[in-house]
């Protein structure tokens, strides 16, 4: 079986010891690299391959949404999951319109975050409530001024894109939209890459909203 490969991002040496000990049990995953700050990931990040990554907001140096931001833009297949000790909307928000998966509290119970980490590696979105409508709010924003982006965009999307479109705004991973469809997961992959290339970005995230926001126009 192949391991989940996780990868460690925190200025706190205590924290990432007690999760490499959580993530360590289990026979599915396991610790590639560790940096105490977004720099140092950015310089190890390709070396390490990682599936996943946790990654805190605020660290010295360059903190976590400047990391983020770097390392969607050059290695779009990493998902990356924010760990925070507060509850900073504006932090998070901007770490997940810039491609985060979604984020954690630090404080997280065990079992929670080998869940949260197979989810986040499934492609589920770990979006809480209040923090989804803030972050639909500033996607919104951001798409308001070019309607003809995401009129285009939705007409250029055949029934069957639509169909899988419609499940991933709803926050299903690829293994659930599958089985919701009765295809295989490459099948899925293949058809979220067309939606994506269709509506300009790669970003799971700003796609499911963006679609939410087109199914309510």
């Amino acid at each position: 079986m192949q391991k989940i490969r996780v990868m460690l991002v925190d200025d706190q040496e205590l924290l990432r010891e007690g999760l490499k000990t959580i993530i360590h049990t289990q026979h599915d995953m396991e610790v590639v690299a560790e940096a105490e700050n977004g720099e140092k990931a950015l310089a190890s990040i390709a070396e390490a391959a990682p599936d996943v990554v946790l990654m805190d907001i605020q660290m010295p140096v360059m903190n976590g949404v400047k990391a983020t931001t770097a390392i969607k833009k050059m290695h779009p297949q990493v998902t990356i999951v924010v760990l925070t000790t507060f509850n900073d909307d504006d932090f998070i928000i901007d770490a997940l319109a810039n491609g985060a998966a979604g984020y954690l509290l630090k404080d997280i119970h065990g079992p929670h975050l080998i869940r949260a980490i197979r989810d986040a590696c499934q492609g589920q979105l770990l979006l809480p409530g209040p923090i989804a409508a803030k972050l639909a709010a500033r996607v919104s924003e951001q798409i308001a001024p070019i309607p003809p982006f995401r009129q285009e965009g939705l007409s250029a999307l055949n029934n069957r894109e639509l169909e899988i479109g419609a499940l991933l705004a709803q926050g299903l991973s690829n293994r659930q939209i599958a089985k919701s469809l009765f295809l295989t997961e490459g099948t899925v992959k293949n058809y979220i890459s067309e939606i994506y290339s269709k509506l300009g970005t790669s970003n799971r995230t700003q796609v499911s909203l963006l679609l939410q926001q087109l199914k309510k126009d």
